[in-house]
């Protein structure tokens, strides 16, 4: 068993699943072991076994198994996944020593990752809020089709006539919707803000909050604002080693895309179908 991350609610470890009779191939599995004390870890565990067992995607991480057993230390909880070969895309973005993410591979990673969302928001007879999109969160499997991960903060989405769910803030900074920060208001738009950070991230090569950049450039999404699509200074924010990869028609449309999920009025944002249709565009001329 290899550590190959660690995280605020534990370590995930790579290893291997033989078949009990000998018969068959061994499969790579990724092995979450969630810290033994706090009722959080528990409320993630809980969380994460509850959707993962009633979800069914291609753009969501498969759980293949999970236990609890209660020990001297504390309660032992393992979730245990399909083993992504190719990290995350916060990895393929931000990490100088793996090789530069071509724009169309770029947009075809935010594409799945928006069918994943679209099916969590508007595929299910519950609505699923997953509240923590985020570029780490996305996995890519050998192929590099995404697979978003860490369901450990879903929410069950407003149900009848109510129009979000209240609960206490958390998720990552740099990638929580406004509304949601301010009143603890959980809404499915809530994720499509997140959304519009990480098409962002891509479109730049920059993380949402740079702490060695100067100070007007350290917040990635106040940072944009001053190149906006429609004016010639808009390919300056471009990821500078995509040169030549890109057609400056689909960059655009892209940023277009993050502005319209980044409004500040949550009902103004696109839902994650439309999302997905314009991802598709911008596909089509990139």
């Amino acid at each position: 068993v290899l550590k190959i991350g660690e995280g605020g609610f534990g370590k995930v470890y790579r290893g291997t699943i033989t078949p009990e009779n000998g018969i068959g191939n061994s499969i790579v599995v990724a092995i979450k072991k969630l810290n033994t004390r706090g009722f959080q870890g528990h409320k993630e565990w809980l969380a994460e076994v509850q959707f993962l067992g009633i979800v069914n995607h291609p753009n969501l991480v498969k759980l293949l198994g999970y236990c609890s057993v209660d020990g001297q230390s504390g309660i032992q909880r393992l979730l245990v996944y399909e083993f992504m070969p190719n990290r995350s895309l916060e990895d393929h973005l931000f990490s100088r020593s793996l090789p530069l993410l071509p724009w169309k591979t770029r947009l075809q990673i935010m594409l799945g990752a928006a069918q994943g969302l679209q099916y969590l928001h508007e595929g299910l007879e519950i609505q699923v809020i997953y509240r923590d999109f985020k570029s780490s969160n996305v996995l890519l499997d050998k192929e590099f089709h995404p697979k978003l991960s860490d369901f450990g903060l879903a929410r069950e989405g407003p149900t009848g006539d109510k129009t979000h769910v209240s609960t206490a803030v958390v998720g990552t900074r740099g990638y929580a919707a406004p509304e949601y920060l301010e009143t603890g208001h959980l809404k499915s738009k809530s994720d499509v803000w997140s959304f519009g950070v990480v098409l962002y991230e891509i479109l730049t090569g920059r993380r949402t909050i740079e702490r060695n950049l100067p100070i007007a450039e350290q917040k990635l999404i106040e940072w944009v604002k001053n190149y906006p699509a429609d004016t010639s200074r808009f390919s300056l924010i471009i990821d500078p080693r995509l040169t030549k990869q890109y057609s400056l028609d689909s960059a655009r449309k892209i940023a277009k895309l993050a502005d319209s999920c980044l409004k500040k009025n949550a009902e103004d944002r696109p839902s994650m179908s439309q999302v997905v249709e314009n991802l598709k565009q911008a596909l089509e001329c990139s």
